[in-house]
C-alpha cells in the first residue's frame, strides 16, 4: 500500500472530509486556506481563500455544492465548492471550532470557543437554498455548563432532532435541537478522563466514536449514550475514523513535540492504528507521518483512507487486496 503524499498546506493539518460521493477530499489546516483534492489520485483541484486564521473544521453538503468552514478568525464561511467563491460569512465574537451540516443541509451547527469573558457555545444556523436569502441569525444558541471549556466537536443526532457535543471537560452531552434542553450526559465512570479531541458518527448514525487525550477511543450508542466498546493505545488520540465497509476503527495521534523525548522510541513513528471494532484488538498500523496525526477520514466506499499530520502532509492510502481479507 503505497501512500500518495499530498503537500498543499504549510502548517499542520486540522481536519479532513470526503464528500458523499467519495471523489473529493477537503482539507483544513492552520494556514488559513482550505484545499480540495481529487480523492483518487491526490491531485489538488483548488483552494478556498478568505479566512485569516487557522481553519479548524469543515463540512460539505450532500450534493457537494456548498462547503462550510470554521476558523480561528472568529467566523464560519459558506463557499461555493465549484468556483471557490465565498457565499456568506457568519461572524462570531470568539473562534469557531466545529461545523456540520444537518441531514438535508437546511441547518448547520457551529461551535465557538471561550474567549475573554465569553463562554463556549453551540449555535444553530439556518442555511438558505439561495445564497441571496442567507441570514446570519441563530435559530438556537446553547450555553454549556462548563463554559470555560472548549467544545471540540458538535454533530447532529438522528433526524436532526438532537445535537451531540464533546470537548475539554471529557463529557459527551446530547441536546434537544428544537428547545436547547440538555437531554443526557454520559456516565462519569465509563467516560473519558481527559479532553475529547474528535467525534465521528457511523454512516447510519446509530453509533459514534470519540477519541481522547486519555489514550483511548470509545464507541457509544447514539440514542441511549451507552458505552459499547473501548480501544486503548499508547499515545493520546487526536483523530478517529470508522470504516463504512468493514468492522474497523482507526485511531491517530501522538504526543506534542515537546514530549517526544520523554516517551518510548516507538511513539515517534506516529502511526494510524487499525482496530477490530467488535473484538477491540489492534490489527495493524500505517506509519509514515513525521509528527502527530491530527486528522483521519475514510472514503465513503471504504476502499481508501487519508491522514493529515502535524507535518503538513496528507497521506492518501488506497488499500491493497489483502486488507479486505484480514482475519483475526
Amino acid at each position: 500500500m503505497r501512500p500518495i503524499l499530498m503537500k498543499g498546506h504549510e502548517r499542520p493539518l486540522t481536519f479532513l472530509k470526503y464528500n458523499r460521493d467519495g471523489d473529493l477530499l477537503f482539507s483544513c489546516a492552520k494556514d488559513h486556506t482550505p484545499n480540495v483534492w481529487f480523492a483518487d489520485n491526490g491531485e489538488r483541484l483548488g483552494t478556498y481563500r478568505g479566512h485569516n486564521g487557522a481553519v479548524w473544521c469543515c463540512d460539505v453538503s450532500r450534493d457537494s455544492s456548498r462547503l462550510i468552514t470554521g476558523s480561528a478568525d472568529q467566523s464560519a464561511k459558506l463557499w461555493d465548492v465549484q468556483s471557490g467563491q465565498q457565499v456568506f460569512t457568519f461572524n462570531f465574537d470568539s473562534p469557531t471550532r466545529s461545523v456540520e451540516f444537518s441531514v438535508g443541509d437546511k441547518l448547520a451547527v457551529i461551535t465557538t470557543d471561550p474567549f475573554m469573558e465569553l463562554t463556549s457555545a453551540i449555535h444553530v444556523k439556518r442555511i438558505a437554498g439561495d445564497p441571496a436569502d442567507q441570514t446570519a441569525e441563530s435559530i438556537l444558541t446553547l450555553k454549556v455548563p462548563q463554559g470555560r471549556m472548549k467544545i471540540n466537536r458538535a454533530v447532529w443526532g438522528p433526524l436532526n432532532s438532537t445535537i451531540i457535543s464533546a470537548g475539554e471537560d471529557a463529557v459527551i452531552r446530547i441536546w434537544d435541537s428544537e428547545t436547547g434542553k440538555l437531554l443526557q450526559e454520559n456516565q462519569k465512570e465509563e467516560g473519558h478522563t481527559k479532553t475529547i479531541t474528535s467525534l465521528v458518527k457511523s454512516p447510519d448514525g446509530s453509533h459514534f466514536l470519540t477519541g481522547s487525550l486519555d489514550k483511548s477511543a470509545k464507541l457509544w450508542d447514539t440514542r441511549t449514550l451507552t458505552l459499547i466498546k473501548t480501544y486503548r493505545t499508547e499515545s493520546p488520540v487526536n483523530a478517529v475514523a470508522m470504516s463504512p465497509l468493514l468492522n474497523h476503527v482507526v485511531l491517530g495521534g501522538g504526543q506534542d513535540a515537546i514530549n517526544v523525548t520523554t516517551t518510548d522510541h516507538r511513539a515517534g513513528k506516529f502511526e494510524a492504528k487499525f482496530y477490530d471494532k467488535i473484538l477491540q484488538e489492534e490489527i495493524g498500523g500505517v506509519k509514515g507521518h513525521f509528527g502527530p496525526i491530527n486528522a483521519l477520514a475514510f472514503n465513503p466506499d471504504g476502499k481508501s483512507f487519508s491522514s493529515g499530520g502535524e507535518d503538513g502532509y496528507i497521506r492518501l492510502h488506497h488499500f491493497d487486496h489483502d486488507y479486505f481479507n484480514i482475519k483475526i
